[in-house]
């Protein structure tokens, strides 16, 4: 190998070792939360059985009456959210705030009957989705989260390029070497596993940053646009659809979280409304009362919303109803806003009206999640997680045997390195496409030019 490939070889062994030194805790905790979440379906019923699973027995309650169940049972509880059973055999489930806290109250749709309550933030699925998504941390949380997601693409691209056979046999870059023993077997694991799997990292990666509050939020802003025709006639609020979503559980899909929230109509000119009914600020006539539950969830099965939907329930006088579904087939996502007194549907959303970008982002969240093909894609995606903590593990344990003593172990920083075009091309586009990454890759570089290549002297690594 050349003097001047050694240099770059080196350069990036040493900008691979940054990005996995900070991002291999992240990787390790991201797959272990991704795995519980992955599993959810046969996490709740093994977990949960006896909170979710019923025995059917002649013509299920409405909704209405499973409602007022809830008010007989919990008369504090103010509820928030309604998921009806999706199917014969499970139970109905309201989310209600009660002294402080978000419970999940799960009760038998046939005799009315509770089955049991659930911290709605402090369950397992729940703690898996806000570590997941924000280390349980609020926005500093999710800054970290897209950071390293956004250093994992720079892992990638320099572990493939310290991968690259140069003229090498294939033993240690396509299958571990049979005789490798101590660094040299974690080596030849880190790099065959990485080699494998970094398309699918990368997918993971990507799709996964969708999600976040700043990169996320900004390509959602740019790329998720809905003709405005389709609010013309609807009296809108200043919220939008997403506000509706929480980091512990998802409501709307990702394609209408930037969407407006309309408002009902129907209560206008009645009590504390003043001026619509000819008695300026003092009309006294009653508010219409708002329409049932069961009336929405008919509305939704006439519509063919699939099972599994949520119904959020107004909070505000003219809050509306929200039908949705963030469906395992995007095809069958659905978000329905409906005026809370006359019924009358405000907005409909469906996989039809999202365009490209929306459609692509989301069929890529369904894959990511392991939900598209079933236990095909379930399985796919284990399988990645793991590689991600094989492969975080292995590099971890290839720094501890090599470390130098009393160092850290930063691969030297090479002399008279002359510019890499194509090394360069690819850090500026990755800064320019990631913000948050390029600003920390401005500052690790500048920390380490100026800090830790003094520091450490550039001395050679103990092998």
């Amino acid at each position: 190998m050349s003097d001047r490939r050694v240099s770059f070889y080196t350069l990036a062994w040493r900008w691979h070792f940054y990005a996995g030194l900070f991002v291999a805790p992240f990787m390790m905790l991201l797959a272990l939360t991704g795995l519980v979440y992955l599993f959810k379906p046969q996490l709740d019923l093994w977990l949960d059985a006896e909170l979710r699973v019923v025995a059917p027995a002649g013509p299920a309650l409405s909704a209405d009456a499973l409602l007022a169940r809830v008010g007989e049972l919990r008369p504090a509880a103010q509820v928030s959210k309604y998921l009806p059973p999706p199917a014969a055999d499970r139970s109905a489930e309201f989310v209600a705030s009660e002294d402080g806290r978000e419970l999940s109250l799960f009760l038998d749709p046939y005799r009315g009957t509770l089955l049991g309550t659930q911290d709605a933030r402090y369950n397992l699925q729940a703690v898996a989705r806000a570590l997941h998504g924000e280390l349980m941390l609020g926005t500093p949380g999710d800054r970290l989260v897209e950071l390293a997601a956004g250093w994992g693409v720079v892992l990638t691209v320099s572990g493939l390029y310290l991968w690259w056979p140069r003229g090498r046999g294939l033993r240690g870059v396509l299958w571990p070497r049979l005789n490798a023993r101590g660094r040299l077997f974690w080596r030849d694991l880190h790099a065959v596993l990485g080699a494998w799997g970094a398309l699918l990292l990368l997918f993971m990666l990507l799709t996964g940053m969708t999600w976040t509050g700043f990169w996320g939020k900004a390509f959602a802003g740019a790329w998720n646009h809905f003709p405005a025709a389709m609010w013309d006639a609807v009296p809108t609020s200043g919220a939008q659809a997403g506000s509706l979503n929480r980091v512990e559980a998802q409501t709307v899909p990702w394609p209408v979280e930037n969407t407006p929230l309309p408002v009902s109509t129907g209560h206008a000119g009645h009590a504390g409304h003043g001026g619509g009914d000819g008695h300026g600020d003092h009309g006294h006539e009653p508010a219409p009362p708002r329409i049932g539950l069961q009336a929405v969830v008919e509305r939704a099965a006439a519509a063919g919303v699939v099972p599994g939907y949520s119904i959020t329930l107004p909070v505000a006088a003219d809050g509306v109803y929200t039908v949705a579904i963030f469906a395992d087939d995007p095809r069958d996502d659905a978000t329905l806003h409906l005026d809370a007194y006359t019924g009358a549907v405000l907005a409909d959303v469906r996989w039809r009206d999202y365009g490209a970008v929306a459609r692509t982002v989301e069929t890529g969240v369904m894959l990511h999640e392991g939900k598209l093909f079933g236990p095909l894609n379930q399985a796919l995606m284990a399988v990645v997680c793991l590689a991600i903590l094989l492969g975080s593990a292995s590099g971890l344990a290839m720094w501890w045997l090599r470390r130098p003593q009393g160092r850290l172990g930063v691969p030297p920083l090479p002399h008279g390195l002359p510019l890499w075009k194509g090394g360069v091309a690819i850090i500026v586009a990755l800064g320019l496409l990631f913000p948050l990454v390029g600003a920390s890759l401005l500052a690790v570089w500048a920390l380490d030019r100026l800090v830790l290549a003094r520091l450490a002297g550039n001395r050679p690594l103990a092998e």
